[in-house]
């Protein structure tokens, strides 16, 4: 006797949380984003916008015998920054003739169990590499850090000089401090250049910024390495931490620095991001609370010989203060 659709259904639910956990422990962005309050849920809207706050809302009076006016004149500070949502989808089937050659519900449970597990490693895969690195066909309208593509946050040029467009405002007109990510250059000699540089760039997010404080470095496997091996040679204290998964963290400043392979690299030296610096209270991955990787029930396909579920997925990478991140480049050679 055939499965029903409700207890397959009930089944991937089960399955669904196990594996959404998973999916997160495995990257040091996704994990880092759930564990320090950089995933936010929302309940919809047609857009996601977000209200920023770069200019001065009034002007300081200084009072030397106490009877002079104050000035009240006030400005509206709030500046809207609009971003589109990324539905994304992918399937779980099951065909009648894998119901037929595989007797028993446990059987059909643990090909229910594969599935989804690969299902969520492709969820996985696709989004955190589109976050880090872009280019990713199937997921294209999630933003991406990568400042090289059109709309990435994390431009690999200085201050001042930056003229992307993120969430509808250029970097050209709107206030540096708030809106033009910090920059620094390793100069291809990580071991001479990088680590002034990495501290470069944190004490410019943290002179920028009201708002928390830096909180993780992404780098490349070279990135991670040249770091680990400047501190060693300088015998600064390693604090080598176990995370989630089996990933290893090394501290830096107020945080740590993470590896990920899908670091955008390219033989052009322009194109060659060591590391990401990020301060998770200006950027967040906002997510529709219906479609938080969510599973729509078992469905019989009548002009096919199977059964298909759906999980879905509706978000987006958004940035409240680019003034709070940083990208180092050029690092990659020690």
């Amino acid at each position: 006797m055939a499965i029903s659709n409700e207890l397959l259904s009930t089944t991937l639910y089960d399955i669904r949380d196990k594996e959404v956990d998973n999916l997160y422990k495995r990257t040091a962005f996704l994990d880092s984003c759930r564990k320090l309050n950089g995933v936010e849920t929302i309940s919809g809207g047609i857009k996601i916008q977000r209200a920023l706050s770069f200019f001065e809302h009034s002007s300081l009076t200084q009072l030397v015998n106490g009877y002079e006016p104050i000035n009240l004149s006030v400005a509206d500070t709030m500046v809207p920054a609009i971003y589109d949502w990324t539905d994304l989808v992918q399937p779980v089937v099951i065909s009648e003739k894998e119901e037929s050659e595989n007797s028993g519900e446990l059987a059909i449970i643990k090909i229910l169990e594969a599935r989804m597990r690969n299902v969520m490693s492709h969820f996985k895969r696709d989004v955190n590499k589109q976050i880090l690195q872009g280019g990713v066909t199937a997921a294209s309208n999630l933003n991406t850090l990568n400042g090289v593509l059109t709309g990435g946050f994390l431009e690999n040029s200085a201050v001042g000089t930056q003229t992307g467009v993120v969430g509808g405002l250029s970097k050209a007109t709107a206030p540096t401090r708030g809106w033009s990510n910090q920059f620094g250059d390793a100069v291809d000699a990580f071991g001479t250049n990088g680590l002034a540089q990495m501290y470069q760039i944190h004490s410019g997010m943290t002179n920028v910024t009201a708002m928390g404080q830096f909180a993780l470095a992404i780098a490349s496997g070279a990135g991670f390495q040249n770091y680990k091996r400047v501190i060693q040679a300088n015998e600064r204290y390693v604090d080598l931490k176990t995370l989630d998964a089996g990933r290893m963290a090394l501290a830096f400043a107020d945080g740590v620095v993470e590896q990920d392979l899908d670091m955008p690299t390219s033989a052009s030296a322009d194109e060659e991001y060591t590391m990401y610096f990020l301060n998770f209270d200006g950027i967040k991955l906002v997510i529709h609370g219906d479609y938080d990787f969510a599973v729509k029930p078992f469905e019989t396909i009548p002009t096919h010989a199977l059964r298909t579920a759906r999980v879905c997925w509706k978000g987006q990478l958004v940035a409240d203060h680019l003034g709070s991140q940083g990208v180092l480049v050029d690092g990659n050679t020690f």
